[in-house]
């Protein structure tokens, strides 16, 4: 890595207009697509009901869509959980919001037809429509509380500059990222909260290694413009991101192949969350600084008039 540290000398900044028009697209693309399309919100925030189901052989879920469509079942959702031999089916509440363990039966009742007695409940629930009202709300004031709490940690660390960079990557990445689950339909559940909130520190994490480099730049290379001062600390980071970046991609990849459809929103979330991160730790963050004006003269510490004389024997 110390030798693509050395000889990497690409000029990020140089494109970073390109990067910037990018940027206002995706987000731009994002809230249109986020209030047309919508999110494809799972069980626990719509509320329904949802069957464990156990099967003698492994089935075939796009049978099983069919047999209850079969059943006049057409709306629900079959995803495979835990086993092979298992299935998980969501049942969307009903037009006054309920649910019950009627339901529950049917769907045993209806697969039966097509699969005989090898089809077994191994259990139930019901969640309520106030319920999911609840967890959006609580999914929404835990983003928030995260982005708040950066902000005053990136202060407290950096300087007001680096908080305002901090928090604009991390919400371009949440946006971004919403936006590609609201174009795609991808199911938004709470592993998808999870995912969401597992993005913000991935991308803060990789912005604060920038930031520390940056920091200990502009002292040592104060004759420099901010802009080469920035270019070169991200060129000085480039091996470390991108080692983080596809180690954690080839995880990802492998956990949404072969992980199972229970997990895919999961994720597949992480996978889009990571790219878009490791890009706005780049762009946006960094450009961020140099849009606000940030020079060596803001990470300057201030000494204390009469530190000199405390210090003399």
């Amino acid at each position: 890595m110390k030798l693509l540290k050395d000889k990497t000398n690409i000029d990020f900044m140089g494109k970073r207009n390109i990067a910037l028009i990018f940027s206002s697209i995706l987000i731009v693309a994002a809230l249109v697509t986020l209030p047309l399309k919508g999110l494809n919100l799972g069980l626990e925030f719509t509320g329904g009901t949802e069957v464990e189901v156990q099967f003698e052989a492994p089935p075939e879920v796009n049978e099983v869509r069919q047999a209850l469509a079969d059943a006049g079942m057409d709306d629900v959702v079959v995803q495979t959980f835990g086993s092979s031999t298992q299935l998980l089916v969501r049942i969307p509440p009903g037009e006054d919001g309920s649910g019950s363990d009627d339901e529950a039966t049917l769907v045993i009742e209806a697969l039966k037809v097509q699969y005989g007695e090898g089809v077994s409940m191994r259990g139930s629930g019901f969640v309520g429509s106030q319920v999911g009202e609840e967890l959006t709300e609580q999914g929404i004031l835990a983003v928030v509380y995260a982005l708040i709490g950066i902000f005053i940690y990136v202060l407290f660390r950096f300087q007001w500059r680096f908080s305002v960079g901090a928090v604009m990557a991390v919400v371009h990445d949440i946006l971004v990222s919403m936006g590609v689950l609201s174009l795609l339909q991808v199911s938004f559940d709470l592993t998808v909260v999870a995912a969401l909130l597992a993005v913000v520190g991935y991308s803060l994490n990789d912005t604060i290694v920038l930031f520390d480099r940056i920091r200990e730049n502009f002292p040592r290379l104060g004759k420099l413009a901010p802009r080469e001062v920035i270019n070169r600390s991200v060129n000085q980071t480039l091996s470390r991101t991108l080692m983080t970046s596809l180690t954690t991609l080839l995880v990802l990849i492998a956990l949404f192949i072969f992980g199972g459809e229970i997990i895919h929103a999961f994720a597949f979330t992480l996978i889009v969350g990571v790219i878009v991160g490791t890009y706005s730790s780049i762009y946006v963050a960094s450009v961020s600084l140099l849009m606000l004006g940030v020079s060596k003269f803001d990470l300057m510490v201030v000494e204390k008039e009469g530190a000199q004389i405390d210090t003399m024997p």
